[in-house]
């Protein structure tokens, strides 16, 4: 449901018809780009060869078959067939498998970019975890349980797999386009709030590197799903020029600010006002801002506001280390409710968190309809999947998954820095797209067109013959070994628990 309350480990689950919402007067994005994007292709991919230090012509031979192939990728074998690969499947294996790609040179390649902006100049970030799920795999280490959503009520399971945090620039209006400028697997001693923090810290810090933010810009907007812990996020990432915006669960209770301190009283001053139960309307003071934009699809959408929110901290879990006194970190909480949902449904309300305070109503619109362009990631994360095969390889080394997962990420790059070079091939039985709106589906039907007009940096391949592999009727005495699933770094989550640790 999309304004209902998602759990913690539910956070994809909304993702099926938010991206749809509209507003009146709303704009798309931009059209296609000026007349460089040819030579910026060019350059990306002279670029991206360079990033390959080991088997560097079959991996830029494989990120083209990935593009030029017919149809969907079904298997990883079946790119072989493809005319832009010209080497065997062989080769093919043993360059995912044992090439080497200088990632930290193709994050600042992919950064250094053109990105898209909001209206306002602002740069929109999406950070979301994408699941690549491989059950069988028990050779394969480190495998968490990846949650699943299924279908009907109760139907969410819970698979081992990788998960893979990923980082996008987001367009403004409805579009099926971002900008993947991150991808990072989380492991079995993740804290995935630290990583988390570490990842964006990075892309932002690559971000002002290249130049897309200077000093006296507006500042960049980070957007979290539920699931996140926003606000510890927001006290890590204080000291760089972003602001957060996170979904919270319904059922989460926070703080008001704390009242005026009355002259003459003693004792330590107060920290926290009364409480703001989500789920009680009881609770809840007269908002500051309140707010109504009339919607294309879902009646007059009505936001409440209420500044200097904050959640009640402990020396528990992720502030169990903290030294000195727990900080208040306060923000806008803003609570969006609209009219109807297709189908009859009955919305419930969604619940934001915002880092900084003192917004004001024109922001407060922007912040809930920027929180809706976050479910452009999750065509990405479909494209990744079911048109490019990111998940189709049956691997068992996670690091190949990690050089898999990055050539996906530079065909999709390649794909939107050919948007604007892409003819419409469209189907029979499909619509004519207006100009500027190709989806990146049909871009990668025409790439074999705009790949002939590009360079191509690979040698020719040499003649070679197999190897003699194993002899005939020899066994393996070195069996594979086996691996668990789920974490295996155990914190603890209380004082009291920490002081009984052994040692």
């Amino acid at each position: 449901m999309i304004f209902g309350f998602l759990r913690q480990n539910l956070k994809t689950k909304a993702v099926a018809v938010a991206f749809s919402i509209a507003w009146r007067d709303g704009g798309v994005e931009p059209g296609p780009g000026d007349g460089r994007a040819l030579d910026r292709l060019a350059d990306f991919r002279r670029e991206l060869y360079g990033c390959f230090t080991a088997r560097a012509d079959v991996l830029f031979e494989l990120a083209d078959a990935v593009l030029c192939a017919e149809g969907p990728v079904r298997t990883l074998v079946g790119l072989s067939l493809a005319p832009e690969h010209q080497r065997g499947h062989g080769a093919l294996y043993d360059a995912v498998n044992a090439g080497r790609i200088q990632i930290g040179r193709l994050r600042r390649a992919v950064a250094g970019l053109p990105l898209p902006r909001a209206a306002d100049g602002r740069l929109i970030l999406a950070v979301d975890v994408s699941n690549w799920l491989r059950p069988g795999a028990v050779t394969s280490p480190g495998r968490l349980f990846c949650h699943v959503y299924g279908r009907g009520k109760g139907q969410a399971q819970m698979i081992p797999g990788w998960p893979y945090s990923v980082i996008a620039a987001l367009e403004p209006g409805r579009t099926s386009w971002t900008a993947v400028l991150d991808a990072i697997r989380l492991g079995p001693d993740d804290d995935e709030t630290a990583v988390t923090a570490a990842q964006v810290r990075d892309v932002i810090t690559r971000l002002i590197a290249a130049g897309h933010w200077h000093e006296g810009d507006p500042p960049i907007l980070v957007i979290f799903d539920a699931g996140y812990d926003v606000t510890r996020l927001s006290f890590l990432l204080g000291d760089l020029p972003a602001e957060l915006l996170g979904r919270l669960r319904s059922d989460r209770v926070m703080q008001l600010p704390a009242p005026p301190r009355r002259p003459g009283t003693m004792g330590r001053p107060r920290k926290h006002g009364g409480e703001l139960a989500l789920a009680d309307p009881a609770t809840w003071p007269v908002p500051q801002i309140t707010t109504s934009t009339a919607t294309t699809r879902y009646g007059m959408a009505i936001a409440a506001a209420w500044d200097r929110v904050h959640p009640r901290l402990t020396h528990r879990s992720a502030w169990l280390d903290h030294s000195g006194d727990l900080p208040v970190i306060e923000g806008t909480l803003i609570r969006l409710q609209v009219d109807h949902l297709p189908g009859d449904r009955d919305p419930k309300p969604v619940w934001l968190w915002f880092s900084r305070t003192r917004a004001a109503p024109g922001e407060v619109d922007r912040l809930w309809q920027a929180f809706l362009r976050r479910f452009d990631l999750e065509h990405t994360f479909r494209l990744f999947k079911q048109v490019l095969g990111w998940t189709a390889p049956k691997l068992r080394d996670p690091a190949a998954a990690d050089r898999w997962t990055w050539l996906i990420i530079t065909c999709h790059t390649q794909l939107r820095l050919a948007r604007p070079l892409a003819d419409d091939l469209r189907l029979p039985w499909e619509r004519p797209a207006p100009p500027g709106r190709l989806t990146p589906a049909r871009v990668r039907r025409g790439f074999r067109n705009i790949r002939a007009t590009v360079t191509h940096p690979a040698s020719a391949p040499k003649p070679g013959k197999p190897g003699p592999g194993r002899p005939p009727g020899s066994k393996n005495r070195r069996p594979t070994p086996r691996y668990d699933v789920g974490k295996t770094t155990r914190r603890e989550l209380t004082l009291k628990a920490q002081r009984e640790r052994p040692g």
